[in-house]
């Protein structure tokens, strides 16, 4: 009997080994920089398996580098109908069949722009050219004459099973591009059972849960570049920053950034950032870059509409919060 109890003992010694050994296995932390979209990018998670982890780190390089050769305007990949080459095919086929994914983006950032009666436009990409060559010289602004010019374009015409119309837009998504691929690799980690992560791709954050905390601390920066204006609590959320402090150039004593409003196809100037809060990065990234182009008033009510909050921060450094925002902010 004795020693049917001590076998016992001994089994049960075992199972509580194992059950610790397994809830306990420690947890490790990956990191990997990359550059994709003309953006630094940081990608952070937990995991307790190396050959996993790894695997999954290359993974999520494939999926930034295949979204950035996409989305690309200014270069053409062999094989691939990407974004440059939409914009300047040449044959006389009418229809060009699109990678599923590129097609979803289009279609993605096309319905959003509906719902912002045109505000947010991707079929810029030639006054944003024009802009970025002011830009680059830091000299002199485009004429009305010249942005009208380069604004004359057809339009996007997305057919059934993944085509567009061969009719020559001028495609840019810069302005969802970042988020967009930054949620689908989010969406891939969870889908590998990885829930620890942090991403930063260039003023896009993304948060799963935080592993040894209860939450993220995210900060805001200051436009005038002095520093952080904010700490946000974030966990499971997006954190999306649209400013023109970043890209920009003085001329005459005005500022001309990066961001062009479709209705006059100059930079807006009613605030110096907008940061947008989301449980998706796409929908962060195309709010933001509406909401800067909006008065605040028109914003907050454009808001409204969606599980999103947002912060403002005006010329005069004043703030304007949306009515939930401060339940992210840090105590």
């Amino acid at each position: 009997m004795k020693k049917v109890l001590g076998i016992i003992c001994i089994i049960f010694v075992f199972f509580l080994f194992l059950i610790y050994f397994i809830f306990n296995k420690k947890m490790e932390v990956y990191s990997k920089d990359l550059f994709y979209m003309d953006t630094y990018i940081n990608v952070k998670f937990y995991s307790d398996n190396k050959e996993k982890a790894n695997n999954v780190m290359n993974e999520i390089d494939n999926i930034y580098r295949e979204y950035h050769e996409l989305t690309d305007r200014y270069n053409s990949y062999d094989g691939i109908n990407n974004i440059y080459y939409i914009n300047n095919n040449d044959s006389d086929d009418s229809k060009i069949i699109l990678d599923s994914r590129l097609y979803d983006l289009i279609k993605y950032a096309y319905d959003f722009s509906e719902k912002s009666n045109g505000l947010f436009d991707i079929n810029m990409g030639g006054v944003i050219d024009v802009w970025k060559k002011y830009r680059e010289k830091g000299d002199g602004i485009p004429s009305k004459d010249e942005l009208k010019k380069a604004n004359k374009k057809n339009d996007i015409i997305l057919l059934d099973d993944n085509k567009i119309v061969n009719n020559h837009p001028n495609i840019d998504l810069g302005g969802v591009s970042k988020g967009y691929t930054t949620q689908k690799v989010g969406e891939y980690l969870e889908s590998q059972g990885i829930k620890y992560y942090l991403i930063n791709a260039g003023g896009n954050v993304l948060a799963g849960d935080s592993y040894d905390k209860d939450y993220y601390k995210i900060g805001i920066q200051n436009p005038d570049k002095s520093g952080i204006s904010y700490v946000i609590n974030s966990s499971n959320l997006s954190v999306v920053t649209s400013g023109g402090y970043e890209r920009n150039y003085l001329y005459n004593g005005e500022v001309y950034h990066h961001i062009i409003s479709p209705k006059t196809l100059f930079p807006t100037n009613y605030m110096k950032s907008v940061t947008v809060i989301s449980h998706d990065s796409g929908l962060s990234d195309l709010l933001s870059t509406t909401l800067f182009l909006m008065d605040i008033d028109s914003g907050r009510d454009f808001l409204k509409d969606y599980d999103a909050e947002a912060i403002w921060i005006l010329n005069d450094n004043s703030i304007i919060k949306s009515e939930g925002f401060n339940s992210y902010e840090q105590e």
